[in-house]
């Protein structure tokens, strides 16, 4: 049985941007856009071909003229964090790539509340809180992501996850037919937190930052528990090497790790993509993989488990790029 991958990400065959939108784009984003960009240098994987343009907006007011720009002038746009938990195409993507790491402020906002930016990471935005003797955020310390890519896929660790302490969101909420770009705050209940999902998947809004709403504790509490989660992190995850951190959702009752052991994948490699030899729920670049490397390996490894366990793995890892429309692999 061969899987069949559906591309989720930009796709190409877009026309090429000319010269004169490239001098309109470096003018408003004057040393902040670069083109024909390596995505290879901005992912967690280290993979990925070039991308057309890639702006670097250091406000919400510019992240609402990147996202006109592409509508005015027909250019797909994506949007990027800290490049974990994604899969950019070999051959790159036409359109633009927002990526939000300059806006990255985290700050108190309340008696018990933190606000961060979306480039914000969870790492420095944990120790934040801990640092203030707030608790709530120390699962989120070793996710190796941004607060905008957090809150977009409902990350977790250890049992909890995000949107479990998040009390509003900051979007600019999208109107694709018109390209109207408008602030909004929407409560957690609003974001329609699911399992690895929420509301911004439906692609009508960007992350720009978020509150959370935290318990007052004793700040050396808090940092030991962070060290305690950090050390169990760094014990049996493969944090050497290239990776999106976890490829599979967790299957209901199982753990996706445990299916692909007992799958006899562990170290199972295709080119230079393979199955953590520590952790088999995480797929590593060792040396030269490229994205059909690791789709291939990912559509191994659900052929095999679902004939060997019944289960299907569904992947989380987000693809970018110019992938075939469905990447039969």
């Amino acid at each position: 049985m061969t899987a069949v991958i559906k591309n989720r990400g930009v796709f190409g065959g877009m026309h090429r941007m000319t010269d004169n939108l490239k001098n309109e784009l470096q003018a408003m984003f004057p040393g902040r856009c670069l083109f024909d960009e390596p995505m290879s240098r901005h992912t967690s994987f280290k993979i990925g071909g070039p991308a057309e343009a890639l702006i670097l907006p250091d406000n919400a007011a510019d992240v609402a003229e990147a996202v006109r720009f592409c509508h005015e002038n027909g250019f797909p746009r994506v949007f990027l964090g800290n490049g974990t938990n994604v899969l950019v195409g070999d051959r790159g993507l036409k359109g633009v790539v927002i990526k939000l790491t300059r806006l990255n402020a985290v700050a108190l906002a309340g008696p018990e509340e933190v606000y961060a930016q979306a480039g914000a990471s969870l790492k420095d935005t944990a120790r934040f809180a801990a640092e203030n003797a707030l608790a709530g955020l120390e699962f989120a310390s070793g996710i190796p992501g941004s607060v905008g890519g957090a809150v977009y896929m409902n990350a977790g660790a250890y049992g909890e996850d995000i949107g479990g302490v998040v009390k509003s969101v900051d979007v600019i909420a999208l109107d694709p037919d018109r390209g109207v770009c408008e602030r909004a705050s929407l409560s957690a209940a609003q974001m329609d937190f699911g399992y690895r999902s929420s509301r911004a998947q439906a692609g009508d809004m960007v992350i720009l930052g978020a509150r959370f709403a935290l318990k007052t504790g004793l700040a050396r509490d808090i940092l030991d528990k962070i060290r305690e989660l950090d050390e169990r992190r760094a014990r049996k995850q493969p944090l050497d090497l290239p990776s999106a951190g976890s490829v599979f959702k967790r299957p209901k009752g199982d753990y996706a790790g445990r299916l692909i052991m007992d799958s006899d994948l562990r170290g199972y490699s295709v080119g230079g993509a393979q199955i953590s030899e520590l952790h088999c729920g995480f797929i590593v670049n060792k040396g030269g993989a490229s994205a059909r490397d690791v789709l291939g390996l990912i559509a191994h490894v659900r052929d095999t488990v679902f004939e060997k366990s019944g289960v299907r793995l569904e992947p989380e890892v987000r693809l970018i790029g110019d992938f075939d429309s469905e990447a039969n692999v």
